[in-house]
């Protein structure tokens, strides 16, 4: 049956991808309440399935360059990414580093009349199930949605919105010293990163797909050298440590919200904050509880958007030892052993029961019940005996007070 030109163009049209609103990630969609956006039905094609689709221009914040949609709602729904950026919209994280850590198959066509029959019966499926906006939740996507892999994906992810990702791109006229507009140029004025940089080189369908993508590659390679919190080797250690709990205020982490927390992992025995240092340390009834706390949130805990640290806690006998054998180091100078009769020892009970030799006691001396004066004073060497009769007192002796012998008148 032959058909005119206008009642072809509006039978395809009656496929092609018609929206009120892009589907966004929060650093897409900016800081700014008051944001504006301008629609453009049928603006632009799919870099994905190259279809026709209702674009989506705005600006995120101040300073910000303004940002389109590059991808169709149908494209975006099927790996639930942002339109814009295509990170994942649950972590924030790119589509690679999500596979890799759920083990999800990439069997989607990527070209050809098998990609359109594929993204058909997704359109059909979501128009027939009407669930939201269409978006796919991750377990189901996954194949295998384990808590490990989710706490692995929340380690690596940002816990706040990355707005610099928003940023102008840098000025080309300014890198060849030929821009004349100054302030009033909308572009960065700084010199581009080394061109051998991986990150400088970026696909649009790589990103999508999940296929050498350097921004994935590098928060692999990141969380792979991240460090980890092996438990201690004395097992009678139940104790965790917790700190950055804020300042005193409405927004520092109180007793209550660490017990609301960490009671999940097992009975708590004792919990006790420091306000004024900020921590906190919370022992546990056995040792497969504190184990399982400081595996799930070690580097992973958000309690009123601050993120805590964990630590495994020392007994305070070996702190105390630890904390008396240190010894500052000075420059140029040796240091020596201490003796061995000095030497502190572990225990409180040894250290107050004399095991460092204590100071000699002081000599003591009684005072005089009385003041003895002699009678007489003493006799010079010729001198007869019988010439010192009277009552003498020692201030009468010419040689004391350094007269040497001389009498002043």
């Amino acid at each position: 049956m032959s058909m005119s030109k206008s009642s072809y163009s509006q039978y395809n049209r009656k496929n092609w991808e018609d929206s009120d609103f892009p589907i966004l990630c929060e650093t897409c969609l900016g800081n700014n309440p008051y944001m504006r956006m301008m629609k453009d039905k049928h603006g632009r094609e799919c870099k994905i399935c190259e279809r026709p689709f209702t674009t989506f221009r705005w600006q995120p914040g101040k300073g910000a360059r303004y940002k389109n949609t590059e991808l169709c709602q149908t494209c975006a729904k099927v790996k639930n990414v942002c339109q814009t950026c295509m990170f994942d919209l649950e972590y924030g994280l790119p589509v690679q580093v999500r596979d890799h850590e759920l083990q999800i198959a990439d069997n989607i066509p990527k070209q050809g009349a098998n990609r359109d029959f594929f993204l058909q019966n997704v359109e059909r499926n979501s128009r027939t199930l009407g669930q939201g906006d269409g978006t796919q939740p991750i377990a189901q996507i996954a194949n295998n949605m384990d808590q490990a892999a989710h706490d692995r994906l929340r380690r690596m992810a940002r816990s706040q919105p990355y707005y610099k990702r928003n940023a102008p791109h840098i000025c080309s006229f300014f890198v060849k010293g030929e821009c004349k507009r100054g302030e009033e140029c909308p572009y960065r004025h700084e010199k581009p990163t080394d061109p051998d940089d991986p990150l400088s080189r970026q696909n649009i369908r790589d990103r999508y797909y999940g296929t050498n993508d350097p921004v994935a590659e590098k928060i692999l390679n990141r969380a792979a050298a991240a460090p980890t919190l092996s438990p201690p080797a004395d097992t009678t250690i139940t104790t965790l440590y917790i700190g950055n709990l804020g300042p005193n205020g409405p927004q520092q982490v109180t007793e209550k919200d660490l017990n609301d927390f960490f009671y999940q992992y097992g009975d708590i025995r004792c919990l006790r904050v420091l306000t004024e240092k900020g921590c906190a340390f919370i022992e546990f009834t056995t040792r497969e509880a504190a184990e399982r706390a400081a595996e799930r949130s070690f580097n992973k805990t958000f309690i009123k958007g601050r993120r805590l640290t964990i630590r495994w806690g020392e007994p305070q006998a070996k702190r105390a030892a630890d904390n008396s054998n240190y010894v500052t180091p000075v420059p140029s100078v040796p240091i020596l052993p201490i003796p061995d009769g000095l030497a502190p020892s572990t225990s409180s009970q040894q250290r107050f029961t004399g095991s460092i030799p204590r100071p000699p006691v002081p000599p003591t001396f009684s005072a005089p019940t009385r003041l003895v004066v002699p009678n007489v004073r003493p006799m010079k060497a010729g001198e007869p005996s019988s010439s010192s009769s009277s009552i003498y007192y020692p201030s009468q002796d010419p040689t004391r007070l350094g007269a040497k012998g001389d009498v002043i008148e």
